[in-house]
């Protein structure tokens, strides 16, 4: 009965080794996973940082062209008369763009909007409505 126990005793204990290193390399996998979830987050955080830099820097470029397309009308169309007056007005609001887009980038276009549709909810609301009808029925006919 003596070698029973002991026979017992042996096997509870190796199944309790086996159960501890179970849970140890489950407590590994789980580590092991949780820093694969956190490089990948970290990275997509990165990649969206580049993007966004990107996007920026996009939007003074095309800020810069506007101004420098508003200078090149300037230069080589009519000053005078009724085109001289409409190339002026043209050349202005490019002007006015560029300079804006260039100053304040998307996140400036982003708050502008923002403060825009808090000053004005209705409206904003009835512009969302029409735009999600035209878009519907754009969509509906294909």
């Amino acid at each position: 009965m003596a070698t029973t126990t002991g026979a017992t005793r042996t096997h509870d204990e190796s199944s309790k080794g086996k159960a501890g290193d179970t849970h140890n390399k489950g407590q590994q996998a789980m580590d092991k996973a949780k820093d694969v979830a956190g490089n990948v987050a970290g990275k997509a955080k990165d990649m969206a940082s580049t993007v966004g830099n990107k996007a920026e820097d996009a939007t003074h470029a095309v800020g810069s062209g506007m101004q420098s397309l508003a200078g090149t009308m300037r230069e080589n169309m009519p000053h005078g008369g009724m085109l001289g007056s409409a190339t002026s007005s043209i050349a202005s609001g490019l002007d006015s763009t560029g300079r804006y887009l260039k100053e304040e980038g998307l996140s400036g276009i982003a708050d502008d909007m923002t403060n825009l549709v808090r000053r004005n909810p209705l409206p904003a609301m009835l512009c969302g409505v029409a735009l999600g009808f035209i878009l519907a029925r754009a969509t509906s006919r294909s």
